[in-house]
């Protein structure tokens, strides 16, 4: 196979001048160049955005800014204190504004968004009835009262069997306690986007309430609560361009309120005695200890800017989501996977196997050969894998790209180049499997030894 060359940076961007809206996006920070087996350095392809996502470069100065005047925050007196305690509450604010929150809404600022929604699986009313369909990522399967959940299959005859199900499951609910209905904004797997509006007016209809998993939606689409009427909203920072740590559960307050803090603490206490302790109410009372400020500031840095740029944001992903779709559906030995069919709005995400090819061997291919960064496996979706790749049994994973604004068409380009080539030759050099059970390059040229950022 044919080495590649390294990429000429003017012809990449007139590349990108020529392919895509010209309306300026968001910067992000890039790596620069990577090596590949074949002595070349390429521009590195970000396929895996749907994994984490690069910063910003407007994320990075705010965390630099605030930085210099870190301190502790809600507990001192001191200059710095207050600045610092004036950047958090005000990044819950741009948290807030960035979902369209009511104002009785609630902003609690969280690891990501497996911690927002295991922190509401926390707060449940004892014996709240959770009805979640089995498509879902882990973070929102999982973290439920086993005995409280009802699990509907993987929508396998369209957005109306999804709804028809949905709705006769909560019709069954009716006579007890007030049911949490959980749905994920886009999926992590195929990018689709479910009928959200659909789904919370048949919640609605049987007095359910609704948790959005918005983690694979918020970098694509706005996500407003109070036009929308779910209840809660739930995302993370690294997959929306802020990668520090920090991500936020978002809706009413009653259950939160009246559940035991999710991190008994400072911070969550109000007042402790020696017989009693009254929590805190709001998002103190599940914000215990030392808060992720910097995570905090990164996080609303990048609502701010994403909502801002929103309809640049969407021309891009828009010309890089039809070209992903459409590209690989025409390569021969290429499958990709569809919840609810090919014509579905999608955000720039495409899940795919090729025939013959282990889905980890062309993931390890299109990195060591052609510098593109994707993902295999099952994506913490197993459930919806196995269902996606029921009619190939050949393949238990697949594979993953998923595009943003690190993306540019030259990139996409050489993705749909590289797996066309795979599909038909296989790699360009031999592989062999590693302790994890993934594939390395048999004897990699490459200096593999990693430089430590400190």
């Amino acid at each position: 196979m044919s080495s590649i060359r390294p990429v000429d940076e003017s012809a990449l961007h007139l590349a990108h001048r020529l392919t895509t809206p010209d309306v300026p996006v968001p910067a992000v920070v890039r790596p620069g160049p990577v090596p590949t087996v074949h002595g070349t350095w390429v521009d590195y392809a970000a396929l895996d955005h749907g994994a984490s996502t690069p910063a910003l470069e407007s994320v990075v100065r705010a965390v630099d800014t605030a930085v210099r005047t870190y301190s502790s925050v809600h507990r001192g007196q001191g200059w710095l204190s207050r600045v610092t305690s004036a950047h958090y509450e005000a990044a819950r604010e741009e948290v807030a504004r960035f979902v369209g929150a009511r104002r009785d809404d609630v902003v609690v600022l969280t690891r990501n968004t497996t911690d927002a929604v295991t922190l509401l699986a926390r707060a449940l009313p004892t014996g709240t009835p959770v009805v979640v369909f089995e498509s879902e990522h882990h973070a929102s399967l999982l973290p439920w009262q086993p005995e409280d959940v009802h699990r509907l299959p993987v929508p396998a005859a369209g957005v109306a069997s999804a709804l028809t199900a949905l709705d006769a499951r909560l019709s069954a609910l009716e006579d007890g306690p007030t049911p949490l209905v959980v749905v994920a904004g886009a999926s992590n797997v195929t990018g689709e986007l479910w009928p959200l509006d659909q789904v919370v007016r048949t919640a609605q209809r049987h007095g359910a309430r609704v948790l959005v998993d918005a983690a694979q939606l918020v970098a694509h689409r706005p996500v407003d609560l109070g036009s929308l009427g779910a209840d809660w909203v739930a995302f993370s920072g690294h997959k929306l361009y802020a990668p520090y740590g920090a991500g936020a559960l978002v809706g009413r307050r009653d259950w939160l309120d009246a559940a035991d803090p999710y991190l008994a603490g400072g911070g969550a206490s109000a007042e402790v005695t020696r017989d009693a302790i009254r929590w805190s109410t709001g998002p103190a009372r599940h914000e215990g200890g030392s808060p992720n400020v910097l995570g905090a500031v990164a996080l609303a840095a990048a609502c701010a800017a994403v909502r801002e740029h929103r309809t640049a944001v969407e021309q891009h992903e828009h010309v890089l989501t039809e070209r992903l779709s459409d590209g690989l559906r025409d390569i021969p030995g290429v499958r990709t996977s569809s919840i609810f069919g090919p014509d579905t709005d999608r955000g720039p995400v495409v899940a795919f196997t090729v025939d013959g090819l282990d889905a980890h061997l062309v993931a390890a291919a299109l990195s060591a050969e052609y510098g593109i960064g994707v993902r295999a496996g099952k994506f913490c979706a197993h459930l919806l894998v196995d269902a996606l790749l029921a009619s190939t049994p050949e393949h238990t994973t697949a594979v993953r790209v998923s595009a943003g604004l690190a993306t540019t068409p030259e990139h996409v380009e050489r993705l749909l180049a590289a797996v066309r080539a795979l599909a038909t030759t296989g790699p360009g050099v031999e592989y062999t499997r590693d302790v994890d059970g993934g594939w390395v390059v048999a004897d990699d040229p490459r200096d593999l030894s990693v430089e430590l950022p400190w």
